[in-house]
This record gives C-alpha cells, sequence and structure tokens, in this order.
C-alpha cells in the first residue's frame, strides 16, 4: 500500500496531507487558497493520485506560511508513500503545454533534495496569489521528499497557463517515476544500492 498520511501543526498553519500513490485523481482540497486548490488538484488529476490535503493558516497576513508548510507536508508524504523505492522507475519526466505555455519538467527519486526552479511568470500576482510562492512550495516539497525536481518554463505569456503547465508536468513526471519498473525485479534503481 502505497499510501501516507502526515500532520503539521504549527503556531501558523495546520496542515494533514493523505496520499496514495496508486488512486485514480480523486482529490479533496481546501487550503483556503482558491487558486492553490486549482494547483493541487492538478497533480493528483494527472499524476493519478488521490490527494485530500486541509490546511488552516494565517492567511491574514499572506498565503506564505500556509503554501509552504502543504509543500513540506506533501514531501514528507511522498517520502514515506514510496519507501526504499525499490523497484521503481525513479526518474520521470513531462512537457506539458497549455495553449501559448509550454513547461518541462523532470524528476529523480535521488534521496537528495535539489530544486532547479526556471518560470519567468509574466506577472507578480494571479488573481491575489503570489507567483513566488510556486517556488516556495516545490522547495518545500523537495527539501522533504528527498527528490531532485527540474522545472523549466519554457515559454507562456499567461501566468495562469504558466502556473498550470508546471503543476501538471509535475504530477505526470512524478507518476513516471513512482511506477515499477518491471524489469528492475524489485532492485533498487541505483549503483549505490540505496536511494
Amino acid at each position: 500500500m502505497r499510501q501516507a498520511e502526515i500532520s503539521r501543526n504549527t503556531l501558523e498553519t495546520q496542515v494533514t496531507v493523505r496520499l496514495d500513490l496508486d488512486g485514480t485523481g480523486n482529490a479533496r482540497l481546501a487550503t483556503g487558497i482558491g487558486f492553490f486548490d486549482h494547483m493541487l488538484e492538478q497533480i493528483s488529476r494527472h499524476g493519478m493520485f488521490d490527494l485530500d490535503i486541509q490546511a488552516k493558516g494565517d492567511l491574514h497576513i499572506d498565503g506564505h506560511h500556509t503554501v509552504e508548510d502543504i509543500g513540506i507536508t506533501l514531501g514528507q508524504a511522498i517520502a514515506k508513500a514510496v519507501g526504499d523505492k525499490k523497484g521503481l522507475s525513479r526518474y520521470g519526466h513531462a512537457y506539458v503545454p497549455l495553449d501559448e505555455a509550454l513547461t518541462r519538467v523532470v524528476v529523480d527519486l535521488s534521496g537528495r533534495p535539489g530544486l532547479v526552479f526556471e518560470v519567468p511568470f509574466v506577472r507578480a500576482t494571479i488573481g491575489e496569489f503570489d507567483v513566488d510562492l510556486v517556488r516556495e512550495f516545490f522547495q518545500g516539497l523537495v527539501n522533504h521528499a528527498g527528490i531532485s525536481l527540474h522545472i523549466d518554463n519554457l515559454r507562456g505569456a499567461n501566468a495562469h497557463h504558466q502556473a498550470e503547465t508546471v503543476f501538471k508536468a509535475f504530477g505526470r513526471a512524478l507518476r513516471m517515476a513512482v511506477t515499477p519498473d518491471i524489469r528492475a525485479s524489485g532492485a533498487i534503481p541505483s549503483t549505490k544500492g540505496s536511494l
């Protein structure tokens, strides 16, 4: 059962994440940030993960703590759900277009956190959502999932489209990485013998 449930409670946020890597793309999301819920749903639907995220945060200040802490908690859930990574493909990649926007995402379940984030958003906000928080979300996620993640928005003239291609591509790339490799015979996909 490649599932995990993780809770994080601080003075700034209360977050619970339930993740099933072998789901059907069902999402139940309540972060208090409508646009962010829409982005998280892209991960679930395009990754075919069942994802339940319930969060309460200090949104009277701004969305930073809530978005970052959801990234941290989802990262911890991913790490727990993949376990020792025996027999997994390990690597995943996706190119996703949306109208004029195109994003490439590459994932490595390396056990080492690393983020390269090249997304030149064409404006600073999408509605009331600060686009800087997209990077903060993924930084928290990679730090706690122990994955290497490269996100490159190759083109885009609409910030909503840019963001949506990022989250869709991440879902698809992660799905590829966590898919069992039938040729691996349960081996850990590393010459080191561990990830």
